[in-house]
């Protein structure tokens, strides 16, 4: 009996090579395990069952002595702050912004709609699904910044995975060697994880808030890269 891989793969266009089989194959296992992952996540938190775990990671990162203190220097608190606003609506959007521009300067209008609608997507899906669990924020320790709504998933590390994978993925495409197509792939993954671990080093989020925001923006992120295959010549 073939494996759900080898089915998957059989119904691709067979003029397609086999490097593009298994990107698409790739992305469809990311998709999936990124929704399975995240129905389980939510499940624990309804529950509470990591409310104990969230609370000693939160913890471990201030100051035992001063809990409304997060550990390390002034300018690292301050490194904090400029970290987590690379994951804050106005910045994705002005690089979205700019990206869409980019594609419509190279005359690669699909890609630029995709893109657009890619990230205006997550970002209504972030809010619709803040809206649906209406989980509060940590009151463990002080925030060190403003925060204005419902805790989970993170909406900071959620959208930083959509923007950054998705025009890391485009980007990628354009760079001439495999070094390069790696470099941008991880400048995309690093900036996303430091906005997420930043949201926890400023107690503004719960850690399983940030683990489903990566799930749900790394799934989504996925799923809109195979849209641009399956719509979009120019991506082929």
């Amino acid at each position: 009996m073939r494996s759900v891989g080898q089915r998957l793969l059989a119904m691709l266009p067979a003029t397609w090579p086999e490097r593009r089989q298994l990107e698409v194959l790739l992305a469809v296992m990311i998709v999936a395990a990124g929704a399975w992952a995240f129905i389980e996540l939510a499940d624990e938190v309804i529950e509470g069952e990591l409310h104990a775990i969230d609370e000693m990671i939160l913890l471990a990162l201030r100051d035992p002595a001063n809990p409304a203190d997060p550990l390390g220097p002034r300018w690292v608190q301050e490194l904090g702050r400029d970290v987590t606003a690379l994951g804050s609506v106005g910045v994705l959007f002005l690089f979205t912004l700019a990206a869409v521009g980019f594609l419509g300067v190279m005359g690669r209008w699909r890609t630029a709609l995709l893109v657009a609608l890619g990230v205006g997507g997550g970002q209504a899906l972030s809010s619709l699904l803040k809206l649906g669990f209406d989980r509060p924020r940590p009151d463990l320790v002080p925030a060190e910044v403003y925060v204005y709504t419902a805790s989970f998933p993170s909406g900071h590390a959620m959208m930083s995975a959509v923007a950054y994978l998705t025009l890391g993925t485009l980007l990628a495409r354009a760079a001439p060697s495999a070094r390069g197509k790696a470099y941008i792939l991880l400048c995309g993954l690093v900036l996303t994880v430091l906005v997420g671990l930043s949201r926890l080093y400023l107690g503004v989020h719960w850690p399983s808030d940030v683990l489903a925001g990566w799930l749900v923006g790394a799934a989504w992120a996925s799923l809109w890269w195979l849209l641009a295959v399956a719509w979009d010549k120019e991506s082929r």
